[in-house]
């Protein structure tokens, strides 16, 4: 899997770059992208089998950086790679080798390095780094509670970080977390790697997927100087609420909050079902409570992120005033 045209340049943006994201979080609201997945979809690309928005990585490289450079013009700051659902074990049941799979992690940062290069403002890059339920690919990051030590799953987890950490991110996104144990061993596996990270759960209600409280989950990070923000993703809007007070005043630090469209995923039918209860107005509350890392997740798209920047006072808004539909005629799908 050769990929000639993409280079493995880490270009210095004057400003915030020096600096890095943590400073930018002291100052005020970074914002993030939306889901990675649906915005694939909307290019025409197909999602359906195991490896979800992996898949481009290995077949479709060019249309992760179109979904990327959608986002980017929207006015996100922060780009998350391709690499959710990226492992060496999905990748080696489509038989695609370690080498291979450690040539796919890399390029997810590339394609993304990539999409930012043409922004006048700094955008930084965040390597995905879903939990193992993810690579099992039957809802199980849902659920948690997978039957394996945190030693187990710290072994599963470090390969993959190892390998991202490498490609040079600007942070690790360790996201979609529904398990206190899972979050102990993905913080454990990233000892080391020399990246700062951000810890977000996936939750139901007032706790995790895996049923523990808020409280518990989110102090697992407060005394890890590696972690700069905590919160959750992916989970119900409502939720998200008390989730960013609770992450605040437990683990003393800035907050990460980007949840999704308020729909749901009707497994048998495999179909989203339900309304979208998203209110780009309901950022405000989340940023006073102190939410500093703010976007969305799973069927939030581009005009929603650029909705967010308006509310937030923050990104550069729509390049050129540019709609979703012309932003997809120019990529040609």
């Amino acid at each position: 899997m050769k990929e000639a045209t993409l280079q493995s340049v880490r270009r210095p943006v004057e400003g915030a770059s020096a600096r890095g994201l943590g400073h930018a979080l002291s100052q005020g609201v970074v914002l993030l992208d939306g889901g990675l997945s649906n915005q694939l979809e909307a290019q025409g690309c197909d999602l359906s089998d195991a490896l979800w928005s992996a898949r481009s990585l290995a077949d479709e490289p060019e249309q992760i950086v179109a979904a990327h450079t959608a986002y980017a013009r929207a006015g996100a700051q922060v780009l998350i790679t391709a690499s959710y659902q990226a492992t060496f074990e999905g990748f080696g049941r489509r038989g695609i080798g370690r080498a291979g799979a450690a040539e796919l992690f890399a390029r997810s940062v590339r394609l993304a390095r990539r999409a930012a290069e043409g922004a006048e403002r700094e955008i930084w890059v965040a390597a995905s780094i879903g939990p193992y339920g993810a690579m099992l690919a039957d809802g199980s990051e849902y659920r948690g509670r997978y039957g394996l030590s945190v030693r187990e799953l710290e072994r599963f987890h470090r390969p993959r970080i190892e390998a991202l950490a490498e490609a040079g991110p600007d942070v690790l996104a360790l996201e979609t977390v529904p398990d206190v144990d899972e979050a102990e061993a993905m913080l454990r596996a990233i000892e080391g790697c020399g990246l700062p990270a951000w810890l977000s759960y996936s939750v139901a209600g007032d706790r995790t997927r895996a049923g523990q409280p808020l409280e518990t989950a989110f102090a697992v990070a407060a005394g890890c100087d590696q972690v700069l923000a905590v919160g959750v993703n992916c989970c119900d809007p409502a939720d998200a609420d008390r989730a960013v007070r609770v992450a605040a005043e437990t683990a003393g630090k800035p907050v990460v909050v980007y949840p999704n469209s308020g729909e749901r995923w009707d497994t048998r039918g495999a179909a989203w079902a339900g309304g979208v209860t998203f209110d780009p107005g309901t950022a405000r509350s989340w940023r006073d409570a102190g939410a500093r890392l703010v976007g969305g997740c799973c069927r939030i798209g581009p005009d929603t992120v650029t909705e967010l920047a308006e509310v937030l006072g923050v990104g550069a808004g729509r390049a050129e005033g540019r709609g979703d539909q012309e932003v997809r005629r120019e990529q040609g799908t």
